[in-house]
């Protein structure tokens, strides 16, 4: 087989990377060579990778900043309604390739880093990934970024710089274990700290009540000290920024009391301050009710409340002359919208503010905290929702405690009145659940102090209203809507797979990069004898690219031309990854069962991270390895059936292993995966579907035609019937004779000799508590499994299929799904403005402004 191209000499034939001038050309050698020298304090002979890759960008950061001031500077002249994303995560992988594609810089620098001796690829993968995410709500949070910045909108993003993220995956004898992600180590060129914008954040005290009002005293302080990163639009010049914030003792912290005996201990014990800001929790999913998270989440909202009415006070709207009018326009100057219950704090800390230190009426500061708010939900997992103990909140929190409780009597009162002797249904409504030790239910919060609520996938929308919420929504039916998720095609396409983005502008121009609808265009192509052919050529170079990694990662033989069957997310028992292993046990008992028999080869990929503490997930991650061993030392087996945990699963690694799926794996019980936005990426990279209705597979479904999906297994209707009926596991067992066999062989130590009942906790869980009905689905799935193989066989018909997928992947990006939020819930309309680069003067964006008016 012939040597794929490298992904340099593929951007040269790529026209949407940027026009190559000799002088931009030669304008970023020198900007390169500067900053190794000044910035680096480094010459040619000293130099390492690393410091390449840092004067490289820095070098790309210089092109984002005359953007990003001029930015900056025109939301300050118009003074548009600000969107503020507020989320506890932001997983936005590496910065370096993606902002160079957004700058339309790519084959500029490309050009040069060749012409200076050096290799790019190389480069780029030096870049730690910023993994300040768990999965697909962090992720989420950054493609949103991406969009909001390309649609013009004056948004920012309010997070967390976390010292380390998400943990590093290491495999150690088949079994997970974390390893701290020291992402700051080496420096981070991307942020810039703003010291001048500190700002002090209060814990514990307690609240004196006077004439004047409530003031909250005695307590202690931490310091907010933000570091901003330019988020650049696509080819629009708009540069917006992510400030996340960091904990920092101040500096009499331990001193101003007692203790001034002992001011080492003072001093070291500043620590425990600015461990706010430490660590990532790890859990997807997964409510772990600790006070440092309480910390964490209360710390970003108080933060970032500050800098909101800063700006808002700041600006032209604000300076209104009576203090009791200043606020009425707040609503239709800021939005906040709340990334899951993680910053619901914000509500009842914006009432503070207004009653406490505005002293704004009550009505009038709900009526304006209710405007301004709207809350996501991304999940229906009961363990997943965010209950706080009250005392741990009167303990951190006294006033907020208290202002929750009046909300919550207002609240009540209301219900009681539209529904007088209903004492059940109060209970069902109210913010805090009694018996037991009392919590406070945020997700109540989040819709009692929002204007609008919203799923991420139709489906999910649905059990929002009809279930979860449902004494809400029969309330306020207009509060409940559906955003259904997306992803950036910049990053998902373009810098993942040039070879398809190329091919596909060849085909239908360039701009379906900003308007994903466009790829509607290829249905035209479908019986195109060629360019069936390239779009297979193109994914056939993808996989031999990954193969070579893989053999060089693993020391795993790979067969490019078998199926590659990918299976990559958070391990979770809702996800099925145990289904998935149960399907490669039963294809390895049929192999050695007649070994002549013509068997479709697969290489089958597993990866993801579980949380630290989530035993079961961990097992899961053992037998996934334990059977890969197996498989992968049986010469019976050879080269027809490969199996690999994928280690350390992360935003780059999803980069390389994607473009190379043939089979994508989404098979989530129905009615457990809010939507899903891997299944977006692998549809729009050219991969199959194999999936339940489940999530956003539902509309993939819709978009593409059913048929052009390999759907199976229960629909939620069937899901609700299996649990009025009882789910007996056993009965499953009994009747499928290959199912008794794959889970024989684990219950006997087929797969771990040395450790005959290591997996008796699985086998346990599979037959008695099951929450997520492995077996119900297990027949369906590989009877679905066979299907995908004979399909396989028909290349052509295969690629066909493909081709269908990727035309209706256009509903999912990311810019549709933000321009629903803008006019939906923010009220805000996307701006094609394309603010001047830094090198025309300023009034030039004065022509081009569509009817005078911008977001």
């Amino acid at each position: 087989m012939s040597r794929p191209l490298s992904d340099q000499e593929r951007r040269k034939q790529i026209s949407i990377r940027g026009i190559v001038g000799a002088e931009s050309v030669a304008e970023l050698k020198r900007g390169f060579n500067r900053h190794l020298h000044f910035t680096l304090v480094k010459d040619r002979n000293v130099a390492t990778p690393r410091d390449y890759y840092f004067a490289l960008a820095h070098t790309v950061r210089d092109h984002l900043v005359g953007r990003w001031i001029r930015t900056q500077q025109y939301y300050y002249e118009k003074d548009p309604k600000r969107i503020y994303y507020l989320s506890l995560e932001f997983y936005m992988g590496r910065t370096l390739q993606n902002t160079m594609i957004n700058l339309g810089l790519q084959n500029a620098c490309d050009e040069a880093i060749y012409q200076l001796g050096l290799d790019m690829e190389e480069l780029e993968e030096i870049e730690e990934d910023a993994g300040l995410g768990n999965g697909g709500l962090g992720r989420l949070a950054a493609c949103f970024l991406d969009s909001m910045a390309t649609l013009g909108l004056a948004a920012y993003g309010y997070g967390i710089r976390y010292e380390y993220g998400i943990f590093n995956q290491k495999i150690r004898d088949g079994w997970q274990v974390e390893e701290a992600d020291d992402w700051l180590r080496h420096g981070n060129p991307w942020e810039k700290a703003r010291p001048e914008y500190m700002l002090p954040v209060h814990f514990y005290g307690r609240v004196e009540h006077a004439a004047a009002g409530a003031k909250w005293v005695d307590t202690q302080v931490v310091l907010a000290l933000p570091y901003d990163t330019p988020v650049p639009g696509y080819m629009n010049n708009t540069v917006n920024t992510m400030r996340l914030w960091s904990a920092r003792a101040p500096n009499d912290f331990n001193l101003r009391d007692f203790n001034v005996g002992d001011y080492i201990q003072a001093v070291l014990d500043r620590n425990l301050a600015e461990n706010i800001s430490r660590v990532l929790y790890p859990n997807d999913n997964f409510f772990e009710g600790k006070e440092l998270r309480l910390k964490q989440e209360y710390f970003v909202v108080a933060a970032t409340l500050q800098d909101i009415i800063r700006r808002f006070k700041a600006s032209k709207f604000g300076s209104t002359e009576s203090v009791r009018t200043v606020f009425d326009s707040f609503p239709d100057q800021v939005a906040i919208q709340l990334n899951d219950t993680h910053p619901a704090m914000a509500i009842p800390e914006l009432m503070r503010i207004f009653v406490d230190i505005e002293k704004l009426p009550w009505n009038k500061a709900w009526d304006i905290t209710k405007r301004t708010f709207a809350y996501t939900n991304h999940t229906v997992l009961p363990e997943a929702l965010e209950r706080w103990p009250v005392d741990l909140v009167e303990k951190l929190l006294p006033r907020h405690l208290q202002i929750i409780y009046e909300i919550n009597q207002r609240h009540l009162d209301h219900i009681a009145s539209l529904f007088p002797n209903d004492v059940d249904r109060l209970r069902r409504m109210s913010l805090i659940e009694e018996g037991g030790t009392k919590r406070i239910n945020m997700a109540h919060l989040c819709i009692v102090g929002s204007h609008a609520v919203n799923g991420v996938a139709k489906i999910h929308s649905e059990i929002v209203k009809t279930q979860v919420f449902k004494d809400f929504a029969a309330l306020e039916p207009e509060k409940f809507q559906n955003k259904t998720n997306g992803i950036t095609p910049r990053r998902w396409l373009l810098l993942c797979n040039p070879g398809l983005a190329e091919l596909i502008a060849e085909k239908i121009g360039e701009d379906y990069v900003r308007d994903l609808s466009q790829l509607t265009k290829l249905h035209e192509f479908v019986d195109d004898d060629l360019f069936i052919r390239e779009v297979a050529k193109v994914k056939q170079e993808n996989k031999v690219k990954f193969a070579l990694y893989l053999e060089k990662e693993y020391k795993v033989k790979i067969n490019p031309s078998s199926m590659f069957d990918v299976h990559v997310k958070r391990i979770h028992e809702y996800k099925r990854q145990l289904m998935n292993c149960l399907h490669i046990i039963t294809m390895y008992n049929r192999i050695r069962r007649d070994p002549a028999k013509l068997f479709v080869p697969r290489t089958v990929i597993i990866g993801g991270k579980a949380a630290p503490g989530y035993h079961m997930a961990k097992m899961i991650i053992k037998l996934i390895n334990t059977v890969a061993q197996v498989v992968n030392s049986d010469p019976v087996v050879g080269s027809k059936l490969k199996v690999i945990f994928l280690e350390n699963y992360r935003v780059s690694l999803a980069e390389k292993v994607i473009p190379a799926t043939d089979l994508s794996e989404q098979i989530s019980t129905a009615g457990t995966e809010a939507s899903g936005t891997g299944n977006m990426k692998f549809m729009l990279n050219g991969a199959l579907t194999i999936g339940t209705m489940d999530g956003a597979n539902v509309e993939m479904a819709e978009e593409a035609g059913e048929e052009n999906l390999f759907i199976f297994g229960m629909r939620v209707e069937d899901v609700t019937e299996l649990d009025r009926e009882g789910y007996n596991a056993q009965e499953y067992y009994d009747r499928l004779p290959e199912l008794k066999q794959a889970i024989d062989q684990i219950k006997s130590g087929f797969f771990s000799p040395k450790e005959p009942d290591l997996f008796k906790d699985v086998v346990n869980m599979l037959f008695h508590h099951d929450r997520f009905k492995v077996f119900a689905d297990y027949e369906a799935y590989v009877k679905c499994q066979e299907k995908v193989s004979e399909l396989y066989l028909n290349s052509k018909a295969w690629t066909k299929t493909v081709i269908r997928n990727i035309a209706a992947a256009g509903k999912f990006s990311s810019d549709r799904t933000i321009k629903e939020y803008a006019r939906d819930i923010w009220h805000v309309e996307p701006s094609d403005l394309k603010i001047p680069p830094p090198n025309e003067p300023r009034d030039a964006a004065e022509d081009k402004t569509l009817n005078g008016t911008a977001a």
